[in-house]
């Protein structure tokens, strides 16, 4: 069986397992990395939406052989490591906005907007409804007004 090699979380990793199996399976069920939610398998409902290389990427949709030596996996549970914190600004305003209901798609929620406030801010410019329309990550619960408070006040501390 082909190995793999890629950093999660900060930490390399390498696992056994063929080359077209999805890394979220690999992160679930091999790394023990749960935060990366399976919802759909297919790239439309973004609950597992985590980073590549500080992107948001959607690790259902890829497979482990994609990888390269050098690509970084970040997801929710490495977040805070990536300001040094306990929880990042965007976890704190989640959690001020009390935006989670059933809380099953915020993983994902919260990573996309990480990036996209990340994105924005590469553009020297501010987060518009345009930007934020922009982000498909389904909320079941439909908390879509706290998320985009919460993505406001996340991306004013960050």
């Amino acid at each position: 069986m082909p190995t793999h090699t890629f950093k999660v979380n900060g930490e390399t990793v390498t696992v056994d397992v063929e080359d077209d199996v999805r890394l979220l399976w690999v992160l679930r069920d091999i790394l023990g990395i749960t935060g990366p939610k399976y919802g759909c398998g297919i790239n439309v409902c973004k609950a597992c939406t985590s980073h590549v290389n500080g992107k948001a990427f959607n690790p259902c949709s890829v497979p482990v052989g994609a990888l390269a030596d050098d690509d970084e996996i970040t997801t929710i549970e490495g977040l805070p490591a990536t300001v040094g914190k306990d929880l990042h600004p965007m976890q704190e305003a989640w959690i001020d906005r009390d935006v989670a209901q059933c809380g099953y798609c915020q993983p994902g929620q919260i990573m996309a907007a990480v990036a996209l406030v990340k994105k924005v801010r590469s553009e020297s410019r501010s987060i518009t409804d345009a930007d934020l329309d922009g982000i498909r990550n389904i909320c079941r619960c439909g908390t879509y007004v706290r998320i985009r408070e919460a993505i406001r006040a996340g991306a004013a501390q960050m």
